[in-house]
């Protein structure tokens, strides 16, 4: 028998089989194929909390693992979702050998590393989003084999470099998410090339010109371009897009005047970000026609003007910000746009502080409505009284007027504002006193009535606020002791100011209670006694002034404690005794201020550290120290009292 003829039962079964079921054996050579791409994304992985790929082994069949889709068809993978599992790893140059792939989906993740070339390969691809994860290195440049490809969303990683070129002439791409990485170069001209609804490209270092291409995005819905460093005029021809509903180019170099027509070009306008720019001229009066309007913010350009007065068609309208610019008129009475929005039933924030702006505060303002939860008309010329009926506005929580000339007493009805937690009314002229009524405001985190003419003395309420982090009442014309409350007011973090005021008393050892204290600062009054030992236990000050008091005895030796000190001022007090040698060893100071006190005995020299500024002058007894405080020299009872054992 021939080699032939001994082959041939084996000839005959494999074409047997192969005429019959060609689809299977193809079928699971392709699977073959998937499975290995699977099993290296799998070794990629290095981190799995929620022990997503657990289920990743031969015991079930690989279109059954979590995360992994396939077509009914082929049994091929089209889709692998591993969203939002917090997986780390990096991404394996395999996941190019599944060439069914639809949609890849690994955001919300911890995958670093390059994203690889062999990407590309998916030329089925329709949905690539990687967002919100750590990869790194530039872009793909050869993504063009995706010519499928819908959605490209590679926000919030490090990726640096340009923007490929190449993005341009994906025929069906509608999503690009470049935001929040570390891009340098232009914008390609060639996206204009495509039928973007959305682009996403804002938190980079973009530089260059908003291309005029882009304005033949005919169906662009959603663009954004904020913080970057792009420069020059928005081009004229991109308010022509009135597909558009966000706009926001907030946080550039842009210059250049707004069009009149701003708002009718754009009748579908939602959202409209322009601050941190350098735009000039007049807000456009159409604004008064953007029905659609929901947010817009000018701040921080060269606006000038007065402010549109008729802005109460804008019915969808949450947020206002025009601060930060030049508004304001030499007439004056230029807060009279608030009147109109009174009608804005959905308005919930008004920024238009750092303006120019004169007039009074109206009275329409205790018609807004109920959803108003921060109005800011700071940094103003505003004049005139605080309306009383502000406490109409029940929701409010941020109340910000400070450095006006708003004079007349603090409403006794503000405290009727429960939801309040920021009031900022300082560097105004108000007179009288704080009304005792303000501690029913019990959701106060900020109050700053500094540099005010404020009388009378500091009310027990006070001690109502529970969540206070900020107490400053400095520079007023307060009398009295500080109430037991104030210094019970353990919540205080940011300071407590109550400097340049006519307040006696004591500090109490209740103010060791405040241990998460930065500063304290109640210098220029007529406080008395000793320094409570118990500030050693505010252990994370930065800031402690206490100058221009009548406090006496000696500087407790507690103040050790107070490694995180940088200012440290007892200046102008009775203070006597010895100067510490710890203050020399502190980690962080950078100015001790102990002059005009009635300290004795030899100055520490011991090594200055920080020690940028040091001042003991107008205290008669020192001697020695550093050369720079050219005191005398001491004699040898001297130093023998200033090593005497306590």
């Amino acid at each position: 028998m021939t080699a032939k003829q001994r082959n041939l039962p084996f000839l005959l079964t494999f074409f047997y089989f192969f005429s019959i079921c060609p689809a299977k054996l193809v079928l699971a050579l392709s699977n073959e194929t998937d499975h290995r791409a699977l099993l290296a994304f799998k070794h990629g992985i290095k981190e799995d909390p929620h022990h997503v790929t657990s289920s990743w082994n031969n015991s079930i069949p690989f279109c059954d693992w979590r995360g992994v889709t396939c077509s009914n068809r082929h049994q091929r993978v089209v889709s692998l979702n591993l969203s939002s599992l917090q997986l780390a790893g990096s991404l394996s140059s395999q996941v190019g050998n599944l060439s069914f792939l639809r949609t890849l989906d690994l955001d919300c993740n911890h995958f670093y590393g390059r994203l690889p070339e062999e990407i590309s390969l998916l030329f089925r691809l329709e949905t690539l989003t990687l967002a919100n994860n750590s990869f790194q290195g530039q872009l793909p440049t050869n993504l063009t084999n995706s010519a499928r490809l819908l959605t490209l969303n590679l926000e919030g990683n490090n990726f640096t470099g340009s923007i490929p070129d190449a993005l341009g002439y994906l025929p069906k791409l509608t999503i690009i998410s470049l935001s929040a990485n570390r891009l340098t170069g232009k914008i390609p001209p060639s996206l204009g090339n495509l039928s973007l609804s959305h682009l996403y490209i804002a938190n980079n270092q973009i530089e260059g010109s908003i291309p005029q291409e882009l304005a033949r995005l005919s169906n662009l819905q959603f663009l954004h371009l904020s913080q970057n460093n792009l420069s020059g005029a928005i081009p004229a021809s991109l308010y022509n897009i009135s597909s558009i509903k966000v706009l926001a180019v907030a946080g550039n170099n842009l210059t250049g005047f707004l069009p009149s027509s701003l708002f009718l070009t754009l009748p579908k306008l939602e959202k409209l970000y322009l601050g941190g720019n350098q735009f000039v001229g007049l807000i456009p009066e159409t604004i008064t026609n953007a029905s659609a309007l929901v947010r817009v913010d000018f701040c921080l350009n060269f606006l000038s003007g007065s402010i549109p007065k008729k802005l109460g068609g804008l019915h969808n309208l949450e947020l206002l910000n025009f601060g930060g610019n030049v508004l304001g008129t030499e007439e004056g009475n230029d807060l009279t746009f608030l009147d109109s929005l009174s009608n804005c039933t959905n308005l919930r924030e008004v920024f238009v502080p750092l303006n120019l702006l004169k007039g009074v505060i109206p009275a329409s303002l205790g018609n807004f409505s109920t959803t108003l939860t921060t109005l800011w008309l700071d940094r103003n010329l505003l004049h005139g009284s605080i309306p009383s009926n502000i406490v109409n506005l029940v929701n409010l929580e941020i109340l910000s007027l400070f450095e006006n000339k708003l004079s007349g007493s603090i409403p006794r009805s503000i405290g009727e504002l429960s939801k309040l937690q920021v009031l900022r009314l300082y560097h105004n002229i108000l007179s009288g006193i704080i009304p005792s009524t303000i501690g029913n405001a019990t959701s106060l985190n900020i109050l700053l009535l500094s540099d005010n003419m404020l009388e009378g003395s500091i009310p027990d309420s006070t001690g109502n606020f529970t969540s206070l982090k900020e107490l400053d009442l400095s520079r007023n014309n307060l009398a009295g002791a500080v109430p037991d409350q104030v210094w019970g007011l353990t919540s205080l973090s940011i300071g407590l100011f109550l400097a340049g005021n006519a307040l006696t008393g004591s500090i109490p050892s209740q103010v060791g209670e405040i241990v998460n204290l930065a500063e304290l600062d109640v210098s220029d009054n007529s406080l008395s006694g000793e320094i409570p030992t118990t500030l050693g236990n505010c252990l994370v000050l930065q800031f402690l002034r206490l100058e221009g008091n009548h406090f006496n005895g000696v500087i407790p030796l507690s103040l050790k404690n107070l490694k995180g000190i940088e200012v440290l001022d007892l200046s102008r007090n009775n203070l006597s005794g010895q100067i510490p040698e710890f203050f020399l060893e502190l980690p962080f100071i950078q100015n001790l201020n102990l002059s005009f006190n009635m300290f004795d005995g030899e100055v520490p020299r011991g090594t200055s550290g920080n020690l940028s500024a040091i001042s003991v002058e107008g205290n008669n007894k020192l001697c020695g120290g550093f050369l720079e405080l050219h005191l005398p020299p001491c004699r040898s009872h001297e130093r023998k009292k200033l090593h005497r054992p306590p």
